[in-house]
């Protein structure tokens, strides 16, 4: 009687000590938060610095995710992607992220659903075709995969299909699931961030105009102050945190020069959008027209940097399209869109955030990129062309004439010819150990930098948005007329432009890797019954041999009484 007293007495103790250990353990949790990721490419950890924008947050931020609906597995796959990070979000940002799913195929009329549906494409997220086969049956719905972010009465659309379109499907959707944080993260920050970069736009020297930049300025504006800058009048480069010098067409003067020089010096970050050759589209129709090189004055500058954009042009076989008029049926001109080799299709890019799961983007009438040697300069090749290019050293001859001959494929054998760097690191300037223009302050000049970045691009048409000729507005940057295809050049230059201004900073979030891990349908064939095997009837008889043996156990253990 004593012991069995004794013994209830222990359980006692037992449950009220493991119930204290459990209230301390969550008191104990409660101030000190912690998680584990045990995938292997961390496919739930999320970056510090997005840790650091859900940590600050002094108000709740709403999102409202619309991929919803009858999906296929790889969509709802993407879908509990995105709803798993935004949990994430939910716990860093101690509950002020607050999400929910909506269908909007589902209204109450048609014309309410179709006003809903316009109303996101006008946020910008644009409706995909999805076409499946279930039951034998092809199946085709509209889907809507992003989301709209709202935060102190401002909201932001943000479109999460994102990738290289001539990636199979599943792995567009695998890309997309990778950026997920990345984006969200990002218009996040837009909405909430009081302190703002300033971007400048050089002017002076022939540089695109105001108009044919500015799809790329209002993708900027959403996230940095944007404005124009003079390199003749150098306080205005004052609280400059990146320059961007797009398409200069006339010579920068040595003061010019030295501005430019002074600020890269003191830490300046800078993006070289440069055509090297003058060769235009409006001059092409000519059968005698040949592009010559631009007298920039830039050339010396950029070798010491450690870069050279070569006086050429890189023709390449995956290229965009241009109408030309091949012949006349009943009076009438007869089109045809043909490849331009002029116009490369750039789709191979460097291991880097600022390119990673980029669509192509596509160029025109760019020239080649080398580097020269530069001490304690890192050079980064950010894209190259396909196999299939070749260059020509200027003059060269451009004329849509060339399109009626056949390309013969041998002649184009130079492939991978680089047309953009990223250089970092601590630069020597151009006036070191020289005499300093006329005119030049010497207070405060600077014979070697601090470490930066500067971002190099053989083509400055690459900002270039064109305007369309019937309505005279804007299109989009990245825009082919002819195609209705929309290329990543203005994802392509905001990464650039964010990766500049932004030390370290939440671009890093693109860096993000998820693993397909495919099965080897091969093998499922094979070994399909073997599995079934393995996973049905197995465990029956494990379950069956436990009981056998427990029953063998009581009664051995019971018989002694």
């Amino acid at each position: 009687m004593v012991n069995w007293k004794s013994r209830k007495l222990g359980d006692v103790l037992w449950f009220a000590n493991g119930v204290v250990a459990l209230v301390l353990i969550n008191l104990l949790v409660s101030h000190y938060f912690f998680r584990l990721d045990l995938t292997e490419e961390k496919r739930y950890s999320i970056k510090p610095q997005t840790k650091e924008i859900l940590n600050t947050l002094e108000d709740e931020v709403y999102v409202e995710i619309f991929l919803s609906g009858d999906l296929n597995a790889g969509f709802t796959r993407f879908q509990k992607a995105i709803q798993e990070t935004l949990e994430e979000f939910r716990i860093y940002s101690h509950n002020k992220i607050k999400y929910r799913v909506t269908d909007p195929g589902v209204a109450l009329s048609d014309k309410a659903r179709q006003e809903f549906m316009a109303d996101l494409a006008a946020k910008g997220i644009q409706p995909t075709n999805v076409i499946d086969n279930k039951n034998g049956q092809r199946l085709e719905k509209i889907i809507f995969p992003g989301v709209v972010i709202s935060y102190g009465g401002r909201e932001k659309g943000v479109m999460l299909l994102k990738g290289n379109k001539a990636a199979t499907p599943e792995e567009e959707i695998n890309q997309s699931i990778e950026g997920i944080e990345y984006e969200v993260a990002s218009a996040i920050h837009e909405l909430t961030n009081e302190d703002r970069k300033r971007i400048g736009f050089v002017i002076g020297h022939g540089e695109l105009d105001s108009v044919h930049v500015a799809s790329l300025k209002a993708a900027l504006r959403e996230a940095y102050d944007v404005g124009r800058v003079r390199l003749d009048q150098p306080p205005s480069l004052q609280n400059v945190d990146v320059l961007v010098i797009a398409k200069p067409t006339s010579t920068f003067s040595t003061l010019d020069k030295f501005a430019l020089d002074q600020y890269i010096m003191q830490g300046g970050k800078v993006m070289f959008l440069i055509d090297r050759l003058n060769a235009s589209m409006d001059s092409a129709s000519s059968e005698n027209y040949f592009a010559l090189p631009y007298e920039l004055g830039l050339d010396d500058q950029l070798f010491k940097y450690g870069v050279r954009i070569n006086p050429d042009l890189v023709l390449d076989r995956t290229c965009g399209l241009y109408p030309i008029i091949t012949g006349q049926v009943g009076g009438k001109p007869q089109v045809q869109l043909m490849e331009w080799p002029f116009f490369p299709l750039l789709n191979r890019y460097a291991t880097h955030p600022m390119t990673r799961n980029l669509d192509a983007v596509v160029t025109k009438f760019v020239s080649s990129v080398d580097t020269v040697k530069a001490a304690g300069i890192r050079k980064t090749p950010l894209m190259t062309t396909s196999p299939y290019s070749r260059k020509f050293a200027a003059p060269v001859k451009v004329s849509v004439n060339e399109l009626r001959k056949n390309v013969r494929p041998e002649d184009f054998s130079q492939g991978d010819v680089a047309v953009g760097y990223l250089l970092e690191g601590k630069f020597t300037s151009l006036y070191k150990n020289r005499l300093l223009p006329d005119g030049a302050p010497e207070q405060g000049f600077k014979a070697d930098g601090v470490a930066t970045k500067l971002v190099v691009i053989g083509d400055g048409d690459l900002a270039r948005n064109d305007i369309n000729p019937r309505t005279r507005q804007i299109q989009a940057l990245g825009f082919d007329p002819f195609t209705n295809q929309t290329f990543a050049n203005r994802d392509f230059l905001v990464n650039a432009v964010t990766y500049l201004a932004e030390d370290d900073g939440l671009i890093q979030a693109r860096n993000k890797r998820v693993t397909i891990r495919p099965l080897d349908k091969t093998k499922v064939t094979a070994e399909r019954t073997k599995w079934q095997v393995i996973n049905l009837v197995v465990p029956i008889l494990l379950l069956i041999a436990y009981g056998v043996f427990r029953a063998y156990w009581r009664k051995k253990k019971f018989a002694k009484f």
